[in-house]
């Protein structure tokens, strides 16, 4: 087998998890499989940020080994990292050593130009980190996009649809939070029906960002419009080298 990209994703905190007896860092693994599916290797970083702090040298230097990076979906990002001094009642699951450790490898991919996919909290957090704005809610049960499928239109020449070569998308959903104004060189590559923006790409980037707002992980293995976001990445990553 010839070399696979190595594609970083930052690990998620958890409480617990079965087998392991105590406290993990974990990744799903339909985005794993999706990853190896589109002949990647998947390899997942410690989110190293003490007191929820992260160095700029350190989190840069670990990633220059790396192809690309995916940027999974998780928790909110807490309000404070995008300008907000109150917080919604609706935020949960907020770590800080999370979001410092994850917001300083978006900008160090950025700088780097490595091939970037961000995925739901992924692309909030590319967003954030280039200065844009979230919406804490959006509004309750009627109104969040949670569970649920629905078409997304893509916008015309943007990479994400040269990607996947469709002009509308089924896209699995799970977010209470969207976009409210994006951050410095992001455009809108695709919205709901609603209005809710659904995928950010940024200009000029040579390394090549998509970021979406729902989770093409979950039904990859069976959707070929889906799994080619995946394969997009990796077949970026391969001719970043």
């Amino acid at each position: 087998m010839s070399h696979r990209p190595l594609i970083a994703i930052p690990a998620r905190f958890a409480a617990s998890t079965s087998a392991l007896r105590y406290a993990a860092e974990v990744n799903a693994r339909a985005l794993i499989e999706a990853v190896w599916r589109a002949g990647g290797e998947p390899a997942t970083l410690h989110p190293h940020a003490p007191g929820g702090v992260a160095d700029p040298a350190e989190v840069r230097e670990r990633l220059e080994r790396f192809d690309g990076l995916l940027l999974p979906g998780g928790g909110d990002l807490a309000p404070h990292r995008y300008g907000c001094a109150d917080v919604h009642e609706a935020v949960y699951d907020v770590d800080d050593e999370q979001d410092a450790f994850d917001l300083e490898l978006a900008r160090a991919a950025i700088d780097l130009r490595l091939p970037v996919l961000a995925i739901c909290r992924g692309l909030q957090v590319v967003n954030t980190a280039l200065g844009g704005t979230l919406h804490q809610d959006m509004g309750g049960p009627d109104h969040e996009h949670r569970h649920l499928r629905h078409p997304v239109a893509l916008t015309p020449d943007t990479a994400l649809l040269s990607t996947t070569g469709a002009d509308v998308v089924e896209a699995s959903c799970y977010h209470h939070q969207h976009v409210d104004k994006p951050g410095e060189g992001l455009t809108v590559s695709a919205r709901a029906a609603d209005g809710t923006v659904e995928a950010l790409e940024l200009d000029g980037h040579d390394g090549w960002l998509v970021a979406v707002q729902w989770h093409p992980e979950d039904t990859a293995d069976q959707d070929l419009i889906q799994q080619s976001i995946f394969d997009a990445l990796v077949r970026e990553a391969a001719g970043s080298r």
